[in-house]
């Protein structure tokens, strides 16, 4: 069941979505992540800057393409969740299948 009241909203924000793109395939084309959240690829790629900078990803360059790590260890950012690591809501949000929902 979809809830579409026309207020453009979400529970989960796109840095939490690239971070779920990320962590579903490691090798996954910027492109094709913002495809998949639903933001421009400049989005994506700001988005994913801020993600390096503050260590939830690592990007290592191999070849012609880029393979990320996510470091699910650290904390989140929020201070009413400091105390979880990014790591238990990517697997929480993982347990859905990817598209049902949208």
């Amino acid at each position: 069941m979809s809830i579409d009241d026309g207020k453009p909203w979400t529970f989960v924000t796109s840095h939490t979505q690239v971070l779920l793109c990320l962590a579903r395939d490691p090798n996954v084309r910027l492109r094709d992540v913002a495809e998949t959240v639903g933001i421009t690829e400049r989005a994506a790629q700001r988005i994913l800057g801020d993600l390096v900078e503050a260590g939830y990803v690592e990007r290592e360059r191999i070849g012609r393409r880029n393979h990320y790590t996510v470091n699910a260890a650290l904390a989140m950012r929020h201070s009413s969740q400091r105390n979880l690591e990014i790591g238990q809501l990517l697997d929480l949000l993982q347990l859905a299948p990817a598209g049902k929902g949208d």
